[in-house]
């Protein structure tokens, strides 16, 4: 979570709808074919924010994933988490961000039919769970590098295969659902094998022969689940490459609050959320509990994000209790991690309270 004040996005946006200023870089964009004029934002929202090359191109495969992975959870947790992890091969000081632009919805079809275990119709039960899908989507993204002439250029690539931990499938059209698990390991044995066939195909595209190339396995959740899945496990081909070197382990998880899970494996963030809500609910009748999710990474809590849901009955009521619930976060909750508490009341935002990582203070915002 980083810090974007109400009056950095109304410029951001007035930015962009106005064209280039001093606030934006012209750079030519180029590629094998042609030469493009396009506009990057001088300023950098924080150090871990790539800047986005405008006018802003959509991915050739853009709005499938939402057909492919069952849980909305997975698909912005996908998307979000590959950028996290490219920060590692693709410095955000040096590189700019673009959706795909190379592989297509075709293609992501094409090669899902092709690299998921085949099971002739009218199979019994089985067969297909001897023969599960695992690979559910292919998404691409694209890093761009400044060069000396004020030019950008493809640098490097960034995929995440969404593999499934529950294989969802009917043996008749119209008939029950069966569901079959799929092991950490062996969706990890088939996940590794999957990547290298695609960075094969990748080195066919035109373009794409010598541009580095990073793989990352993304673990889904299930349909139902109330947190998404997580990345698993990355691997890098060097350019030219038509195979990822070694794997790096990725360890982790998000964790939602309150929940037998987090009470047993992270027992003290369990309590101070539990006594935030306590705390709450002595002073505000219409306070029906908090709902929270951790991002841990290597065992340490990164991100904590909590959903409040109340019933208010004017904006007095929502200011009076946002202060109050801005004071117990600087009294209980330590700040080595970042921290989001979003307050709603019937699916609509009433306020936000946030705070970056090693901040004193946190920051709120009243919604009118």
């Amino acid at each position: 979570m980083k810090k974007i004040s109400i009056w950095l996005i109304g410029t951001l946006l007035f930015i962009t709808g106005c064209g280039q200023d001093m606030s934006e870089d012209e750079v030519v964009q180029k590629d094998e074919s042609n030469e493009e004029v396009s506009i990057v934002p001088s300023q950098q929202l924080s150090n871990d924010n790539y800047k986005t090359v405008l006018p802003y191109k959509p991915s050739q495969a853009r709005g499938i994933i939402v057909d492919q992975v069952a849980n909305r959870l997975d698909i912005d947790e996908m998307e979000e988490g590959l950028r996290r992890h490219s920060q590692d091969q693709y410095d955000p000081s040096d590189y700019y961000f673009q959706e795909g632009q190379y592989i297509t919805e075709d293609m992501v079809l094409e090669w899902i039919d092709e690299l998921n275990p085949e099971v002739k119709k009218d199979s019994g039960e089985k067969e297909y769970r001897d023969n599960p899908r695992y690979l559910s989507h292919i998404l691409e993204q694209n890093y761009l590098h400044k060069q000396k002439d004020g030019s950008t250029k493809l640098a490097g690539i960034s995929i995440g295969l969404a593999m499934k931990s529950v294989y969802r499938f009917q043996t008749e059209v119209g008939g029950p659902y069966y569901y079959e698990k799929i092991s950490k390991d062996e969706m990890m044995k088939k996940g590794q094998e999957i990547a290298d066939n695609i960075v094969k195909e990748m080195r066919e595209i035109e373009g794409l022969e010598d541009i580095p190339i990073m793989v990352a396995l993304y673990q889904e959740e299930e349909q139902s689940s109330p947190v998404p899945g997580n990345f698993v496990a990355k691997a890098n081909a060097s350019g030219g490459d038509t195979s990822v070197g070694k794997w790096e382990n990725i360890k982790e998880e998000h964790i939602l609050f309150p929940s037998k899970e987090g009470k047993e494996k992270y027992f003290d963030d369990h309590e101070v959320v539990k006594n935030f809500g306590n705390e709450i609910a002595t002073y505000f009748p219409n306070y029906v509990g908090v709902i929270g999710e951790g991002l841990y990474i290597d065992g340490d809590l990164q991100k904590l994000t909590l959903e409040i849901p109340i019933e208010f009955y004017g904006k007095g009521e929502v200011i009076g209790f946002s202060q109050y619930a801005y004071g117990l976060v600087q009294e209980m909750f330590k700040n080595y991690y970042d921290l989001e508490i979003n307050v709603t009341s019937s699916n609509e935002k009433e306020s936000l309270i946030y705070r970056e990582a090693n901040e004193d203070a946190p920051t709120i915002h009243i919604f009118h």
